[in-house]
C-alpha cells in the first residue's frame, strides 16, 4: 500500500523537486503552497505523513504543526519541519510545538528520504515492506502473503489491504470513510456500504483456520482490530 505524504512549501521549486523524489520513491503525495491551503487538504484526507516548511505566508508552519498535534484526528500523523532556521532555540520550538523530525535547509534529498523511511516505519511499517503480527495472524507486505496459525489465508486485494491497515493500528477505530480513503483511495467513487461486504469477507477468510473473530464493530463507529 501506497504511503500517502502532503508537503506544504510555499517555494515552487522546492515543492516539485520534494514531489518528484518522493513520486520517484512510490509515495502518493499531494502538495499545498501555504499553511491554510494544507488544513483544507486535510480536512479532505488525511495523510500518512506531513513535510512541513516552517517560514510561510498566511499560517507559519508552527502553527500548521500545533493544530495538527491538537486535533484528535490528526495527532498521530508525524511531521517533519524543514526550516532554514537553526538556531538552537528554533529547534527546540519546532520540536516542543509537535514536530517528530527536524531538518535544516538546505538539505540532501537522501537524507530527508531517510527520515521519511524513519517516520514511516513507525507509524505505517507495511509501506516500508516490515512483516505485521497480531496474535496468530501474520502479514507480509512485500510477498503479499497472510498466515494464521501457521496456516496460510488466500486474500483478495482489497481483504489484503485492509487487514494490513487493520494491522497497523490495532486497536484504533476506523469509521467507514476512512477506510474507503485508505484501502480503495480517495479518488474511487465506493458506496459506504461497500466496506461492510468487504469486512465481512475478511472475516470469514481469518475464520478458516480457526479462532475467535479479531474485528470489532464499533456501533455507530466503524471497525477495529482486537
Amino acid at each position: 500500500m501506497q504511503a500517502q505524504i502532503l508537503i506544504v512549501e510555499d517555494e515552487p521549486a522546492q515543492r516539485e523537486i520534494l514531489t518528484y523524489n518522493l513520486e520517484a520513491k512510490g509515495y502518493m503525495v499531494r502538495s499545498a503552497h501555504n499553511g491554510e491551503e494544507a488544513i483544507l487538504l486535510m480536512n479532505e484526507a488525511l495523510p500518512d505523513l506531513v513535510i512541513l516548511d516552517w517560514m510561510m505566508p498566511k499560517l507559519s508552519g508552527i502553527e500548521v504543526c500545533r493544530q495538527i498535534k491538537t486535533r484528535e484526528d490528526t495527532r498521530h500523523i508525524p511531521v517533519i519541519m524543514l526550516t532554514a532556521r537553526t538556531e538552537e532555540a528554533d529547534t527546540v520550538r519546532g520540536l516542543e510545538t509537535g514536530a517528530d523530525d527536524y531538518v535544516a535547509k538546505p538539505y540532501q534529498v537522501n537524507e530527508l528520504m531517510a527520515r521519511v523511511r524513519t517516520q514511516l516505519r513507525r507509524v505505517r511499517p507495511a509501506t516500508t515492506g516490515a512483516i505485521l503480527t497480531f496474535e496468530d495472524i501474520t502479514l507480509d507486505p512485500n510477498g503479499h502473503r497472510v498466515s494464521r496459525d501457521n496456516h496460510d489465508l488466500n486474500l483478495g486485494p482489497l481483504e489484503f489491504r485492509l487487514l494490513s491497515t487493520f494491522m497497523e493500528r490495532p486497536g484504533r477505530v476506523f469509521t467507514r470513510e476512512q477506510l474507503l480513503d485508505l484501502v480503495w483511495g480517495r479518488d474511487k467513487f465506493v458506496d459506504a456500504r461497500t466496506v461492510d461486504v468487504h469486512v465481512a469477507r475478511l472475516r470469514k477468510l481469518l475464520a478458516q483456520s480457526g479462532g475467535k473473530n479479531p474485528i470489532r464493530t464499533v456501533r455507530g463507529a466503524g471497525y477495529s482490530l482486537g
